[in-house]
């Protein structure tokens, strides 16, 4: 089993989330066990995160379409676990309970105004000095940055294979940190990860301070 189980759509939809995001470099920075993914998908991410197999991954998304498919493809994984409902959802369950919360091309779906809030959602789970990794595009006014906005218009609101929560806008780089910022954390590292890339992805680790 795994991806090459899925549809064909599903598993174009897949390889092209692959090919065109640095999954395995956001992988890399997350460290701990108890990880979960917030907005996970159809689990390509979810499933580098379960590489490790002593880690424990919780993938959770609001579209139980994706959720259907990730665990098509990942559901005979032992250490991983998923669930169709909001990262709203998990609290009080896991709070303080995880040692990482990683979001990858999520909060650009939500109002501007909706993701500190998102974000405090996301402090609430993780235990003291927990992380979060974070991959956003960023609104650099590259090339990139007009390229990524017209095909996620396109994905999100013309072909609907992405569902918006409201909203579909990129920050800069100083305003994702303000953000993240604003709802408690104190942010360790901010690297392009761009090159080689057609967007301008955007790489930030955070840590829940209680300092």
């Amino acid at each position: 089993m795994g991806f090459e189980s899925l549809p064909w759509k599903e598993r174009l939809f897949v390889a092209a989330r692959r090919s065109s995001a640095p999954l395995a470099e956001v992988a890399r920075r997350v460290t701990g066990h108890r990880v979960a993914e917030v907005g996970c998908g159809h689990g390509a991410l979810t499933s580098l995160l379960a590489e490790d197999a002593s880690s424990r991954v919780l993938g959770v998304d609001p579209d139980p379409r994706k959720i259907h498919w990730a665990r098509q493809a990942l559901g005979s994984r032992t250490n991983v676990e998923l669930r169709a409902c909001t990262v709203q959802d998990l609290s009080p369950e896991l709070d303080g309970a995880l040692d990482a919360v990683v979001i990858a091309d999520v909060l650009y779906l939500l109002p501007i105004a909706e993701r500190a809030g998102f974000l405090r959602a996301c402090r609430r789970l993780l235990a003291p000095w927990g992380a979060l990794v974070l991959k956003e595009a960023e609104a650099d006014r590259s090339w990139r940055y007009w390229k990524t906005l017209v095909q996620e218009s396109l994905v999100v609101r013309l072909l609907q294979r992405t569902r918006s929560s409201g909203g579909l806008a990129f920050q800069s780089r100083a305003s994702w940190v303000s953000t993240i910022e604003q709802a408690g954390f104190l942010v360790r590292e901010v690297t392009s990860l761009a090159a080689g890339y057609t967007t301008p992805h955007l790489l930030i680790v955070a840590h829940r301070s209680d300092a």
